[in-house]
């Protein structure tokens, strides 16, 4: 792969997706200022890669603090972010080589932790990685079997992250179809299975520790053969059906955005078991719970459809640690909007950088056949879309002057 700064990546992908026509006046009808687009990419990987608006007015020959701060006030903001990050993923399904890797149906998402140094109410604890006196925040982030991020969310490290799998697949404008989703084991309760069932979502958990999991039947005086000795306890259908209407109507209130997924997820995941419909919930999704794991023990292809999907989640998270390099990939401030400003920008970054990737790949691939290379897609398949050793990310920005 050809090496490439970061700021003539973002603009040589604007001028094949035109990302940068989203970026509109909080007014509507503000006139732009001078040196626009420069200064808006400039903003742009003044968040992504941490350095801050002082810093990358430094970096740029032109650029004024002011110039800087006037953009990301009133060009840059969460509802113009989804707007690009939504036309990048876009183009990018369009494209022959995205399709070799999956068609658009399949995602995954797992949360990415971060230092932070200043207070904030997301802020928590993380022994695991940064020990007991420092703090950190998680980005929780959706990715498509093609690579492309389609939501990205700020978050705790305290809740489980199971509270947020359904914000990212019912906030989803892509023209991604995603009909299947993967977690890794924090991404799973049982109420999460009866949610994804009853909106559409065909949830296929990696669940850890599969032989201490409690697996239920249905029916008590049934015969279910060598299956037996497994299910040893009881769902009860009985509530399910008495609060069915219920849970209904919770399903269409999600779909119809009337309140945050992860505000009604915490809810009913709170009110167990004193609330019988949390309790339908439960119940519902331990029998999709048991089906499911007994479908994983038995079908080879799911477990390999559900670790290749959640190993192309984690190495997407190499980039991002490359792209958000300043102040030692730590947050500073404890602004929410802020964290979530630069967040949005990193998975823009991320996607623009997918999709430069993709269309460079594919032409050495052309390069190859032309020459009479046998290139199957199978082959295809295994090699990532993600390389990022060839994106620079730091130095001096727009050393041509535009």
């Amino acid at each position: 792969m050809p090496s490439i700064r970061i700021e003539q990546l973002l603009m040589e992908v604007d001028q094949l997706t035109q990302f940068s026509r989203h970026f509109m006046s909080v007014q509507g009808h503000q006139a732009k200022p001078a040196h626009f687009y420069r200064t808006l990419m400039a903003a742009l990987i003044s968040q992504a890669t941490n350095l801050g608006v002082v810093s990358m007015s430094a970096s740029v020959k032109g650029t004024t603090i002011d110039m800087l701060r006037h953009v990301l006030h009133y060009f840059i903001r969460e509802e113009t972010l989804t707007a690009a990050s939504t036309e990048i993923v876009n183009r990018h399904h369009e494209l022959p080589l995205s399709a070799v890797h999956g068609t658009g149906t399949l995602s995954s998402s797992d949360a990415q932790r971060f230092g932070i140094r200043a207070s904030s109410l997301l802020a928590s604890y993380y022994p695991r990685y940064y020990g007991y006196y420092e703090k950190a925040i998680g980005i929780y982030t959706h990715i498509s079997d093609q690579y492309a991020v389609f939501s990205t969310q700020v978050i705790s490290c305290s809740p489980r992250e199971a509270l947020y799998v359904l914000d990212g697949l019912l906030n989803n404008n892509t023209i991604l179809k995603i009909r299947e989703h993967t977690t890794d084991t924090h991404g799973y309760t049982e109420i999460i299975f009866a949610l994804c069932h009853l909106l559409g979502f065909y949830f296929m958990p990696r669940i850890r520790d599969l032989k201490d999991q409690q697996l239920y039947r249905v029916d008590r005086q049934a015969d279910y053969g060598v299956f037996a000795p497994l299910l040893t306890k009881t769902a009860d259908l009985s509530i399910v059906e008495e609060q069915w209407e219920e849970m209904l109507r919770v399903a269409i209130s999600l779909k119809q955005r009337t309140a945050p997924a992860h505000v009604i997820v915490q809810r009913l995941t709170n009110s167990y078991p004193s609330d019988r419909l949390s309790k339908a919930f439960t119940n519902l999704g331990r029998i999709l719970k048991t089906q499911y794991i007994l479908r994983y023990l038995t079908d080879p292809k799911l477990r390999q459809t559900v670790q290749l999907q959640l190993n192309k989640g984690e190495y997407r998270h190499k980039l991002p640690r490359r792209i958000f390099f300043a102040d030692q990939g730590e947050f500073t401030t404890g602004d929410y909007e802020e964290i979530m400003n630069k967040a949005s920008c990193l998975s823009l970054v991320s996607n623009a950088i997918l999709y430069w990737n993709t269309i460079k790949i594919n032409d050495i691939i052309e390069s190859l056949r032309a020459q009479g290379e046998v290139i199957e897609d199978e082959t295809l398949a295994h090699i990532s879309l993600l390389p990022y050793r060839h994106v620079v990310p730091n130095g001096t920005y727009f050393i041509d002057d535009l």
